[in-house]
């Protein structure tokens, strides 16, 4: 049997709630906020970190700075990357 549109309603609100609190609450309060998936905050502060790294391995010549330096701004533009898949393990269809 069918489910009604008010279930599907019902269980929409349910999972978003339990997926993203933050931006039910900001929705009910009338002062919207980015969804999880558009935040992105930490990911712009770890590839500044990581090009600061850098920088300073060049400046003095230290490898392992470098390295770290290339690898954390590695891992912060992956995180930019808007179709990158955060929830566990589920992946959105190709866009055509």
């Amino acid at each position: 049997m069918p489910q009604s549109d008010d279930e599907r309603l019902v269980d929409l609100a349910a999972r978003l709630e339990h997926e993203d609190p933050r931006f039910t609450r900001s929705l009910s309060a009338g002062r919207p906020a980015r969804p999880r998936e558009y935040r992105r905050r930490c990911a712009w502060w770890l590839l500044a970190i990581g090009v600061i790294m850098l920088i300073a391995g060049v400046v003095v010549a230290d490898g392992l700075l470098i390295a770290a330096g290339l690898v954390l701004a590695g891992i912060a533009v992956q995180l930019l990357d808007p179709d990158h898949p955060r929830t566990g393990g589920r992946h959105r269809p190709p866009r055509h």
